[in-house]
């Protein structure tokens, strides 16, 4: 796959997003009204200011998390080739675990894990 492929493929990408975006636009009628420019929240009507501030907590809750779930990604490259490798995989592995665990003895020890 040359160079020529891969504009051809950038180029259908935007063809196909503009295309989608400027059909929707003939084609949709929109309406406005009060009652869409609301913040919506499970059906519930909405009580005070919609900008209201939650606990950073949450948010390193959740990018641990995501850090966490991303590394696991690299263990099925691993699994695949492990055969292969032979031991120099599993000392790797030991290596990469032991990072990964360090990491969340710090976040532990940071006090980021506590939920509130």
């Amino acid at each position: 796959m040359g160079p020529i492929a891969l504009l051809v493929l950038t180029l259908a990408a935007i063809l196909f997003s503009a295309g989608g975006i400027l059909v929707s636009k003939f084609l949709v009628r929109g309406s406005v009204n009060a009652q869409k420019g609301q913040p919506y929240e499970c059906g519930i009507p909405t009580e005070g200011s919609p900008w209201n501030q939650f606990n950073v907590g949450y948010y390193l809750f959740a990018l641990l998390f995501l850090i966490f779930d991303v590394e696991l990604i690299f263990v099925y490259p691993w699994a695949v080739v492990v055969k292969k490798v032979g031991i120099m995989a599993l000392v790797e592995i030991a290596i990469f675990f032991f990072i990964l665990f360090t990491g969340f003895l710090y976040a532990h020890k940071k006090g980021a894990l506590k939920w509130m």
